[in-house]
Protein backbone atom coordinates (compact mmCIF):
# COMPACT_ATOMS: atom_id res chain seq x y z
CA UNK A 1 0.00 0.00 0.00
CA UNK A 2 2.20 3.14 1.32
CA UNK A 3 1.27 6.81 1.20
CA UNK A 4 0.64 8.18 -2.01
CA UNK A 5 0.03 12.24 -2.58
CA UNK A 6 -3.05 13.09 -4.66
CA UNK A 7 -4.49 16.32 -6.21
CA UNK A 8 -7.48 17.65 -7.59
CA UNK A 9 -8.59 21.19 -8.83
CA UNK A 10 -10.84 22.86 -7.54
CA UNK A 11 -12.45 26.62 -7.86
CA UNK A 12 -12.01 29.80 -5.87
CA UNK A 13 -15.70 29.66 -4.69
CA UNK A 14 -15.87 25.93 -4.03
CA UNK A 15 -12.74 26.25 -1.71
CA UNK A 16 -14.31 29.08 0.22
CA UNK A 17 -17.31 26.25 0.97
CA UNK A 18 -15.73 23.56 1.31
CA UNK A 19 -13.36 25.35 4.06
CA UNK A 20 -16.77 27.06 5.44
CA UNK A 21 -18.21 22.98 5.58
CA UNK A 22 -15.20 20.83 6.02
CA UNK A 23 -17.31 17.31 5.63
CA UNK A 24 -17.60 18.38 2.08
CA UNK A 25 -14.27 18.16 1.40
CA UNK A 26 -15.24 14.35 0.63
CA UNK A 27 -17.81 15.36 -2.07
CA UNK A 28 -14.43 16.58 -3.92
CA UNK A 29 -11.97 13.82 -3.07
CA UNK A 30 -14.13 10.80 -3.44
CA UNK A 31 -17.42 11.64 -5.43
CA UNK A 32 -18.61 8.33 -5.67
CA UNK A 33 -19.21 8.15 -2.34
CA UNK A 34 -21.72 9.58 -0.66
CA UNK A 35 -21.37 7.95 2.82
CA UNK A 36 -17.83 9.26 3.34
CA UNK A 37 -20.21 13.09 3.63
CA UNK A 38 -22.32 11.10 5.42
CA UNK A 39 -20.26 10.03 8.06
CA UNK A 40 -18.23 12.79 8.34
CA UNK A 41 -21.60 15.10 9.04
CA UNK A 42 -22.25 12.23 12.10
CA UNK A 43 -18.97 12.84 13.78
CA UNK A 44 -18.37 15.29 16.41
CA UNK A 45 -15.45 17.75 15.17
CA UNK A 46 -13.80 20.75 17.09
CA UNK A 47 -13.59 21.31 20.66
CA UNK A 48 -16.64 22.89 20.91
CA UNK A 49 -18.52 20.15 19.59
CA UNK A 50 -16.37 18.00 21.11
CA UNK A 51 -17.25 18.92 24.81
CA UNK A 52 -20.42 18.75 24.61
CA UNK A 53 -21.18 15.64 22.38
CA UNK A 54 -23.27 17.61 19.86
CA UNK A 55 -23.55 16.81 16.26
CA UNK A 56 -23.94 18.10 13.13
CA UNK A 57 -27.71 18.33 12.02
CA UNK A 58 -26.72 18.71 8.31
CA UNK A 59 -28.05 16.47 5.80
CA UNK A 60 -26.30 15.91 2.67
CA UNK A 61 -27.22 17.66 -0.39
CA UNK A 62 -25.68 17.81 -3.81
CA UNK A 63 -26.71 21.73 -4.51
CA UNK A 64 -24.10 22.07 -1.05
CA UNK A 65 -21.04 21.80 -3.93
CA UNK A 66 -21.69 22.32 -7.61
CA UNK A 67 -18.81 21.31 -9.72
CA UNK A 68 -18.20 22.56 -12.91
CA UNK A 69 -16.61 20.13 -15.82
CA UNK A 70 -13.47 21.56 -15.27
CA UNK A 71 -13.33 20.96 -11.60
CA UNK A 72 -12.02 18.02 -9.75
CA UNK A 73 -9.75 17.02 -12.58
CA UNK A 74 -7.61 14.72 -10.36
CA UNK A 75 -3.59 13.37 -10.74
CA UNK A 76 -1.59 11.35 -8.04
CA UNK A 77 2.37 11.50 -7.54
CA UNK A 78 2.72 7.90 -6.81
CA UNK A 79 5.32 7.58 -3.87
CA UNK A 80 7.63 9.98 -5.49
CA UNK A 81 5.95 12.90 -3.32
CA UNK A 82 8.44 13.01 -0.73
CA UNK A 83 11.65 12.83 -2.94
CA UNK A 84 10.18 15.38 -5.50
CA UNK A 85 9.35 17.74 -2.62
CA UNK A 86 12.93 16.97 -1.20
CA UNK A 87 14.17 17.76 -4.82
CA UNK A 88 12.11 21.04 -5.18
CA UNK A 89 13.31 21.87 -1.39
CA UNK A 90 16.73 20.22 -0.63
CA UNK A 91 14.56 19.72 2.43
CA UNK A 92 12.79 16.68 4.29
CA UNK A 93 9.05 18.62 5.22
CA UNK A 94 9.69 21.90 5.19
CA UNK A 95 11.54 24.50 2.41
CA UNK A 96 10.92 28.11 1.29
CA UNK A 97 7.47 28.94 -0.77
CA UNK A 98 6.20 28.30 -2.86
CA UNK A 99 8.21 25.05 -4.13
CA UNK A 100 7.38 23.89 -0.40
CA UNK A 101 3.65 23.71 -1.70
CA UNK A 102 3.08 19.50 -1.78
CA UNK A 103 3.76 19.72 2.31
CA UNK A 104 2.93 23.17 2.99
CA UNK A 105 1.17 25.87 2.40
CA UNK A 106 -2.52 26.38 1.69
CA UNK A 107 -5.10 25.88 4.16
CA UNK A 108 -5.99 22.78 5.71
CA UNK A 109 -9.55 21.73 5.30
CA UNK A 110 -10.57 21.76 9.29
CA UNK A 111 -9.64 18.50 10.67
CA UNK A 112 -11.53 16.22 8.79
CA UNK A 113 -9.24 13.02 8.33
CA UNK A 114 -8.66 12.12 4.83
CA UNK A 115 -6.04 9.54 5.21
CA UNK A 116 -3.00 11.15 6.75
CA UNK A 117 -4.11 13.95 7.90
CA UNK A 118 -6.44 16.62 6.69
CA UNK A 119 -6.64 17.78 3.14
CA UNK A 120 -5.18 21.30 2.23
CA UNK A 121 -6.48 23.67 -0.66
CA UNK A 122 -4.70 26.17 -2.50
CA UNK A 123 -6.17 28.96 -4.04
CA UNK A 124 -5.97 29.62 -7.66
CA UNK A 125 -3.86 32.86 -6.69
CA UNK A 126 -1.17 30.81 -5.06
CA UNK A 127 -1.21 28.26 -8.01
CA UNK A 128 -0.08 30.63 -10.45
CA UNK A 129 2.25 31.22 -8.24
CA UNK A 130 3.65 27.80 -7.84
CA UNK A 131 3.33 26.78 -11.60
CA UNK A 132 5.85 30.37 -12.24
CA UNK A 133 8.17 28.99 -9.80
CA UNK A 134 7.92 25.14 -11.61
CA UNK A 135 8.07 26.81 -15.25
CA UNK A 136 11.94 26.83 -15.26
CA UNK A 137 12.59 23.70 -13.69
CA UNK A 138 13.90 20.49 -15.44
CA UNK A 139 15.24 17.44 -15.08
CA UNK A 140 19.07 18.74 -15.08
CA UNK A 141 17.83 21.14 -12.40
CA UNK A 142 16.36 17.50 -10.70
CA UNK A 143 19.50 16.01 -11.64
CA UNK A 144 21.55 17.96 -9.60
CA UNK A 145 19.64 18.04 -6.20
CA UNK A 146 19.03 14.43 -6.40
CA UNK A 147 21.50 12.75 -3.37
CA UNK A 148 20.97 9.81 -2.75
CA UNK A 149 22.47 9.20 0.46
CA UNK A 150 21.36 12.53 2.13
CA UNK A 151 17.66 11.24 1.19
CA UNK A 152 18.71 8.22 3.02
CA UNK A 153 19.70 10.18 6.04
CA UNK A 154 16.95 12.16 5.49
CA UNK A 155 14.32 9.27 5.95
CA UNK A 156 12.95 10.35 2.59
CA UNK A 157 9.73 8.22 1.68
CA UNK A 158 10.07 5.53 0.57
CA UNK A 159 13.78 5.07 1.00
CA UNK A 160 14.51 3.51 -1.85
CA UNK A 161 17.26 5.95 -3.00
CA UNK A 162 20.28 3.72 -2.67
CA UNK A 163 19.38 1.21 -5.13
CA UNK A 164 21.40 0.37 -7.99
CA UNK A 165 20.18 2.40 -10.41
CA UNK A 166 20.61 -0.41 -13.42
CA UNK A 167 18.37 -2.25 -11.50
CA UNK A 168 15.79 0.37 -10.42
CA UNK A 169 16.05 4.37 -12.06
CA UNK A 170 14.47 5.85 -8.49
CA UNK A 171 15.76 9.49 -10.09
CA UNK A 172 13.68 8.52 -13.57
CA UNK A 173 10.44 7.23 -11.70
CA UNK A 174 10.56 10.77 -10.00
CA UNK A 175 11.53 12.55 -13.12
CA UNK A 176 8.48 10.97 -14.72
CA UNK A 177 5.92 12.32 -11.71
CA UNK A 178 7.74 15.54 -11.34
CA UNK A 179 6.50 16.16 -15.24
CA UNK A 180 3.12 14.69 -14.39
CA UNK A 181 3.22 17.45 -11.44
CA UNK A 182 4.30 20.02 -13.70
CA UNK A 183 1.77 19.94 -16.22
CA UNK A 184 -1.18 19.31 -13.75
CA UNK A 185 -0.31 22.47 -12.29
CA UNK A 186 0.03 24.61 -15.29
CA UNK A 187 -3.15 23.31 -16.81
CA UNK A 188 -5.04 24.37 -13.03
CA UNK A 189 -3.03 27.71 -13.57
CA UNK A 190 -3.93 28.55 -17.26
CA UNK A 191 -7.94 27.83 -15.72
CA UNK A 192 -7.35 29.89 -13.04
CA UNK A 193 -8.60 27.17 -10.34
CA UNK A 194 -6.94 26.27 -7.20
CA UNK A 195 -5.67 23.02 -5.76
CA UNK A 196 -6.71 20.61 -2.89
CA UNK A 197 -3.70 18.09 -1.93
CA UNK A 198 -3.81 15.21 0.86
CA UNK A 199 -2.12 12.14 1.72
CA UNK A 200 -3.61 8.88 1.22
Amino acid sequence: MGMYLAMCTLSDANIRRVLADPPLIWKVIAPDDPEAYENALSEPSGLFTRLLGRRSGKTSSQSDLMLTNDEVADTELDKAWHAIHYMLTKSAWEGEAPLNFLLKGGVEVGDIEVGYGPARVLTSDEVHHINAALKPIDGGFLKSRFDPVEMTNLEIYPEIWQRDPEEDDTFGYCEEYFGVLKAFVEQAADRNLGLVIYLS
